[in-house]
């Protein structure tokens, strides 16, 4: 089974200001990927989709490409 990246990598907190990083984790579409395409375990996915919302809150990613 794939280990999670952020449990690989040792990090701890997901920086929502990070954007080249969440975008790894979403679609074209800019939607947030399931745990299943991107590995993630249950905690990072949690983590990861509130930093992803909090990105696009402050307008630092967009919510659709449209």
């Amino acid at each position: 089974m794939q280990q999670c990246y952020f449990c690989q990598n040792n990090i701890e907190e997901i920086d929502f200001k990070d954007s080249a990083m969440l975008l790894r984790f979403m679609s074209e579409m800019y939607k947030i990927k399931s745990r299943k395409k991107t590995g993630l375990c249950a905690r990072h996915q949690k983590r990861l989709a509130t930093a992803v919302k909090r990105a696009r809150y402050m307008a630092l990613i967009p919510y659709t490409n449209l």
